[in-house]
């Protein structure tokens, strides 16, 4: 397989969480230690691991940063980091703190011109833009706002500037184990060929890891399937290329 399998750690007073639909009243907590979940990503042979902070995207700056600091100086992960970074003393926190990519989301469509400045600045491979949506439109502000954008058009605002990564959350489908919109994510990696697509929300099965391999897509962000056991490390493990 040769789609990269990017384990997700969401963030809600240190623990590690996952909510359904972007709701925070249908949160399930889950008691392992983030680091300890860290640990073992990394033993099962992944490498990159998705943070989201979610008290940082209520809160509009980054609140979980001491649990960054930890795992970033306890394992090799390379760390992808988002929530609440709206200024440029947040993003240069977050990777002070550790992180190797910062995702920015509310940013890229309140003040695009910051988010091109970040990315020329810092570098397309350190900015990743976060493109979430509901009913096909981007949501931001924790998924409470809406906004009359598509994810084809926040992306294209920001192709010329260097943009290498756009993390795609289907809102509807996260954490719900309901499968991928496998044909969405390919025909957008197609339509933005230099730009890796990564997909995020629903999935369930290792069938839906394979069906985006084979559609194409670079990368996807797997979360409660793999807390629940529906997915294990081992099975990934198995996944994972050959180097």
């Amino acid at each position: 397989m040769n789609i990269e399998i990017i384990p997700a750690m969401d963030l809600i007073d240190g623990a590690c969480v996952r909510l359904a639909q972007g709701d925070y009243d249908r949160r399930t907590t889950y008691g392992r230690d983030p680091l300890d979940t860290a640990l073992r990503f990394e033993a099962a042979g992944l490498r990159r691991l998705h943070m989201v902070d979610l008290d940082g995207a209520r809160t509009q700056r980054p609140a979980n940063l001491k649990v960054l600091e930890r795992i970033a100086a306890r394992t090799r992960l390379e760390i992808q980091y988002g929530g609440g970074i709206k200024s440029r003393t947040a993003l240069c926190d977050v990777f002070s703190a550790g992180a190797r990519r910062a995702v920015c989301g509310s940013v890229a469509v309140r003040e695009p011109d910051c988010l091109a400045a970040w990315l020329a600045e810092f570098g397309g491979e350190r900015l990743i833009l976060g493109a979430d949506l509901r009913d096909g439109r981007i949501a931001i502000a924790g998924w409470s706002e809406e906004t009359p954008l598509g994810a084809a058009e926040l992306i294209g605002r920001f192709r010329k500037q260097g943009l290498q990564q756009v993390i795609c959350t289907d809102i509807a489908r996260d954490g719900m184990l309901c499968g991928p919109a496998t044909s969405f994510y390919a025909a957008l990696q197609a339509e933005f060929p230099d730009v890796e697509i990564t997909v995020s929300g629903g999935i369930a099965t290792l069938g839906d890891l394979t069906a985006l391999d084979r559609a194409g897509l670079r990368s996807v962000i797997v979360g409660k399937a793999l807390y629940e056991g529906r997915i294990t490390l081992e099975d990934l493990g198995r996944c994972l290329p050959n180097e």
